[in-house]
């Protein structure tokens, strides 16, 4: 039997549907003890090095999470971030096994993959924001942006660059790894699994109603993509671009890191994109025949004599292949 990545967790012979609730719970907790230690090492180090981390007691006391400080922007970024250690300790305690199936079919991270996923990312994401900026801007009568230098912006640039990608694969490990396999495993149609993660991860952002619906879009595109291609990594190269570019543009003040509202306009623009990113990518797994569904995990390894007559068939010349390359 072939299990579909929602289904991958059902591929485990010891799966038990109860078990991915004790994962999130185990999860949860973790990362829970993981923001606490995280915020008081930060406050720690304002009594060590006070020019540098002085403010955030005061900061954090007021709520006031500006990612337009670097301080903040590393306090809010790196407790998303967390998330993933969190779900990953939590999977490798209570399974699937392996552990890799929480990334993909193939029971790893196809990092060759993520990367070719990564270059039409960039190519696209680029060109719709710099189309928007440069032509689409002034036509609607918006001035043209200008890029402004401050003292922190190189920081910003340095903890954009080093934060986003990990806070935005936690985000892909939860929503789309996580509780797409949780739902996956109880309903089998895959719809569901794609949808219904969806409001939770709109609801984590604090957007006004076209801010949401554009999170929204997200979101479901990104579910669809890890399962048409088996694996979290399409997704992860459209959330890591799309942040980073993003928080680059707000430490050049190019745009506002902390505004919560959208625009039909913005919602559009997140539509085109991610339209034209799956086409890209759905055509670039068909051609590489990129692996979409998995074998049961067997439940014992082959015996010798198995594994002595497949390399004897290897020999004989058998080079037939169970799975597409990956």
């Amino acid at each position: 039997m072939d299990f579909a990545y929602p289904r991958l967790a059902r591929s485990w012979p010891k799966y038990g549907w109860w078990k991915p609730l004790i994962t999130g719970l185990i999860g949860l907790a973790l990362y829970l003890f993981f923001s606490l230690a995280f915020a008081v090492t930060l406050i720690l180090l304002g009594f060590v090095f006070p020019a540098v981390f002085g403010t955030f007691l005061d900061d954090l006391g007021s709520l006031d999470i500006d990612l337009s400080d670097p301080l903040m922007f590393l306090f809010a970024i790196g407790s998303v971030a967390l998330m993933l250690p969190a779900v990953l300790v939590a999977t490798l305690i209570m399974g699937p096994r392996p552990m890799g199936l929480l990334s993909s079919v193939a029971g790893h991270l196809r990092w060759r993959w993520l990367l070719r996923c990564t270059m039409p990312a960039l190519v696209i994401f680029g060109v719709v924001f710099g189309l928007t900026f440069a032509v689409v801007g002034p036509v609607l009568g918006e001035p043209l942006p200008v890029p402004v230098i401050t003292s922190t912006t190189w920081v910003l640039v340095v903890l954009a660059v080093l934060m986003t990608p990990l806070q935005a694969t936690a985000e892909e490990y939860v929503f789309r790894g996580y509780l797409m396999q949780l739902i996956g495993g109880w309903l089998k149609h895959p719809a569901w699994a794609i949808l219904l993660p969806v409001p939770l991860f709109a609801i984590g952002h604090d957007y006004d109603v076209w801010g949401l619906a554009d999170v929204a879009v997200f979101g479901v595109t990104a579910a669809w993509l890890t399962w048409r291609t088996g694996g979290l990594e399409a997704a992860i190269a459209a959330h890591v671009v799309n942040n980073t570019l993003l928080f680059l543009l707000g430490a050049f003040d190019i745009v506002d890191v902390n505004a919560d509202s959208g625009s039909p306009f913005a919602l559009l623009t997140t539509v085109l994109i991610m339209v034209v990113y799956s086409l890209v990518v759905v055509r670039m797994a068909n051609r590489e025949h990129i692996l979409t569904a998995r074998e049961a995990v067997p439940v014992e390894a082959p015996s010798a004599p198995a594994v002595a007559g497949e390399w004897a068939d290897a020999q004989a010349g058998d080079r037939r292949r169970t799975t597409p390359p990956v």
